[in-house]
């Protein structure tokens, strides 16, 4: 394992003090079980989902529980009870001691995460969103020694830099340009990891050894420093996102039609909208609008005519809109100033460019 991936699963496993947990009512899942014990590759997630119907809410499950006072150090093993405390439900945890085959005490390891950390692996460094200018004005791949066009591993760049004999680079390729929907302003430019590298010889032109690659590496691509202290925490803890505005979704981060659970996509909104890592969205498709026709009878807006959308501009006593349909919700793991990548946790219906991303209030009616 390299030593990111391991700084990455440290950081997970970090204790994390939990404020401002809701004090609702938790509503459980119809046909939960009353213990369980937990194994391994389970998340806190995918165990909070056997006994709650949002399970994106395991911390007030978790948290307040004084046997759990770190609730990610949970361990495959462990047996997990469901209880009342002052009426709301809470899991505890049976002591367990772990014993070698002489008796002695075996120390435990590979705590349980928040989500499957190998599901964000691929974009803790992959996927960034910048501005234009800032691209711009970043080295770039002139040439390499290979006379080939496509770069790969081991293979030998030249940059339009002097950058100092050491120095880790990420080399990324311009992806695309994201605007907001209403107002076309430019959101951001996103930028995709094709291969890291470590600085071989200075210079006006530098040179830089590709020592990974995850797609061919190209003249014009941006070379840009890396620093350790730059990576993700992988440790989230989930709250439900609040916004003055709904966000959308804006293209998916695989630039697929559609996304399903376990997939990402981008948003409208971030840092400067006050979007965090952990925050929670409910997924919505807007409702349908339907129109009374002539004879009083509803057409839906993929069946309309001409004269129906007239009749839909200017006659509101006869356009109904249908409430919005709830699509699955996604927890955000990176946040830029304008927009955010999030993970499709959970997915009733594919989710599309376009969908809306609200406050999940209402989910703890779901699944009745």
């Amino acid at each position: 394992m390299d030593n990111t991936m391991k700084r990455i699963i440290l950081l997970a496993f970090m204790t994390l003090n939990i404020f401002g947990l809701n004090a609702d009512t938790l509503t459980l899942k119809a046909g939960h079980p009353d213990t369980y014990v937990v194994k391994k590759g389970d998340t806190l997630w995918d165990i909070s989902g056997y006994f709650l119907k949002d399970p994106w809410r395991w911390p007030t499950l978790w948290g307040v529980n004084p046997q759990i006072a770190n609730p990610h150090l949970i361990y495959p093993g462990d047996r997990l009870t469901l209880v009342f405390i002052d009426g709301q439900p809470r899991l505890v945890k049976k002591q367990h001691i772990k014993k070698g085959i002489e008796g002695r005490i075996v120390p435990k390891s590979d705590a349980i995460p928040t989500i499957d950390l190998a599901l964000l692996q691929p974009y803790l460094l992959q996927n960034r969103v910048v501005e234009q200018e800032w691209l711009t004005a970043q080295p770039f791949v002139l040439s390499g020694e290979s006379e080939s066009k496509h770069h790969i591993l081991n293979d030998i760049v030249f940059v339009n830099a002097n950058m100092g004999v050491g120095q880790k680079v990420a080399i990324y390729e311009p992806g695309r340009e994201f605007l907001d929907a209403e107002t076309g302003e430019v959101l951001g430019r996103e930028i995709i990891l094709t291969a890291s590298g470590r600085v071989t010889a200075d210079g006006e032109v530098s040179k830089v050894q590709l020592l990974s690659n995850l797609r061919e590496t190209k003249v014009g691509y941006a070379v840009i420093p890396v620093e350790d202290e730059a990576l993700m925490s992988a440790f989230f803890v989930p709250t439900a996102a609040v916004l003055d505005a709904p966000a959308s979704v804006i293209a998916t981060a695989s630039a697929n039609r559609e996304a399903g659970k376990l997939e990402v996509v981008y948003m409208d909104k971030g840092l400067n909208d006050g979007v965090q890592p952990g925050h929670v969205f409910a997924i919505y498709r807007d409702g349908e609008e339907i129109i009374l026709d002539n004879n009083g009878q509803p057409v839906r807006a993929v069946d309309r005519s001409s004269y129906d959308n007239v009749v839909a501009h200017f006659s509101d006593d006869k356009v109904f809109k249908v409430p919005d349909v709830y699509h699955g919700n996604l927890m955000v793991f990176k946040v830029f100033d304008k927009t955010s990548l999030g993970l499709i946790m959970m997915s009733d219906r594919p989710v599309r460019v376009k969908d809306k991303l609200v406050t999940p209030a209402n989910l703890t009616f779901k699944g009745e």
